[in-house]
């Protein structure tokens, strides 16, 4: 336990929230990084979409109400019109929404006020128009909250790697160690699949130039065996 946060005492699947939960509470751990900032249940409510209250039960372990997808979607709509608002601080109308997501003002509106079921092309012109990831509108609430602990776990690992990298240089017994460490937690298809849910091309390049510096580290030095 941590923090009050529930960390499972066995494995969990990687992919799992309670997975991400436990791999984010070794990292702050190991970086002096206070949990109440890496779980800032506001701050997880807004980029999962998923309610306070729900973060808060789905941290500690406890099951919480699953909204079905009409609800889930009406929730998670609104979120998004409360927190991403425009640059001069009002929130975009209704007519706005519209034109960004190439639809007209009543199907936004219907949309808006849950007189009609939204499609996946709803849902996608939508999650474009206010920048989210794929599955914002729609994702489970466990899924929805596991994406935004697994971009906090990639910010910490940058962290950590900066860190790392400002110390002694590491021998190469001690980097193929750290290799080892990461297949053995992450697993190469858990590391693609992890990779793949990244919300930008710029999220997904910092993870291959930090496994290309990982792997560089590990080659072997001097003439190869085909010389």
């Amino acid at each position: 336990m941590t923090d009050d946060f529930s960390v499972p005492g066995g494995a969990a699947p990687p992919g799992s929230l309670p997975g991400v939960v436990a791999r984010v509470s070794a990292l702050a751990e190991r970086l002096g990084v206070r949990h109440s900032g890496v779980f800032d249940v506001t701050r997880l409510s807004v980029e999962s979409g998923v309610p306070e209250d729900v973060v808060q039960d789905l941290l500690h372990g406890r099951a919480a109400g699953e909204p079905d997808l009409q609800a889930r979607f009406l929730q998670r709509f609104d979120l998004l019109r409360q927190t991403r608002i425009k640059p001069n601080g009002r929130r975009w109308t209704q007519q706005e929404i519209a034109d960004g997501a190439g639809m007209s003002r009543q199907q936004a509106g219907a949309l808006i006020n849950g007189d009609r079921r939204p499609t996946m092309e709803h849902c996608a012109a939508i999650q474009r128009f206010f920048g989210v990831h794929a599955g914002f509108l729609t994702a489970e609430d466990a899924d929805a909250l596991g994406f935004a602990l697994q971009l906090t776990e990639q910010e910490l690992l940058q962290r950590l790697a900066d860190h790392e990298s400002d110390m002694a240089p590491t021998t190469r017994d001690e980097t193929d160690d750290a290799l080892e460490r990461l297949l053995q937690d992450h697993g190469v298809r858990g590391i693609a699949w992890r990779a793949a849910q990244l919300p930008t091309d710029k999220h997904r390049d910092k993870v291959t130039e930090w496994l290309d510096m990982l792997l560089e580290s590990v080659r072997p030095s001097g003439p190869s065996a085909d010389s």
